[in-house]
């Protein structure tokens, strides 16, 4: 097995792999999101007061409700996706209502948790999804409006599914294996 290592003609010592103008590019934008999404947390945890917890990841098109923040309970783990939607008002019966979604859930594209619903911990809420009622734990929920379909799932962080990770798991340790021998 031969390294790919450049030897620097002046020094005579091995240098890195130089990085192509598209690589340092590509680095800087992931660096530049990065900081933006952390500044945004940063302004929903500590400005208006949202019940985020530090280690929920969402997208920066995902859309929080501003109208009444404090209403708004995020648990540890949790993903959510583009242009979801996570209310906790509603102005044409003047209700402002807790709305909670619990640890390692994944809340999928253009969904809508309306106001006083709770999710419970480890669910998926399937993209384009209407959530009006409550979820229990272990639960994936699609729909309009949501419905149970699946119970008793389990899922890691940002709500993957553990049976899908252990099975790609699986196949990449026996690649890993395979390379070896």
């Amino acid at each position: 097995m031969t390294d790919d290592v450049s030897i620097n003609p002046i020094t005579g010592r091995p240098q890195p792999p130089r990085m192509s103008k598209r690589g340092l590019l590509r680095k800087f934008v992931h660096f530049a999101r990065d900081r933006v999404i952390a500044a945004r947390s940063w302004h929903l945890r500590k400005v208006l007061k949202m019940d985020i917890h530090p280690s929920c990841r969402f997208s920066l098109k995902a859309h929080f409700d501003t109208t009444h923040p404090k209403g708004i309970h995020i648990g540890e783990g949790t993903y959510v996706a583009f242009h979801a939607v996570i209310l906790s008002h509603d102005m044409s019966r003047l209700l402002h209502v807790d709305t909670r979604v619990g640890r390692n859930c994944f809340i999928g594209a253009h969904a809508i948790i309306l106001p006083g619903v709770t999710i419970g911990d480890e669910c998926i809420i399937g993209s384009g999804s209407v959530v009006t009622k409550d979820v229990p734990s272990h639960s994936i929920c699609v729909g309009n409006p949501a419905r149970i379909i699946k119970s008793g799932i389990r899922t890691r962080e940002c709500g993957i599914l553990l049976d899908v990770y252990d099975a790609v798991k699986a196949v990449e340790d026996a690649e890993d294996a395979a390379g070896e021998s």
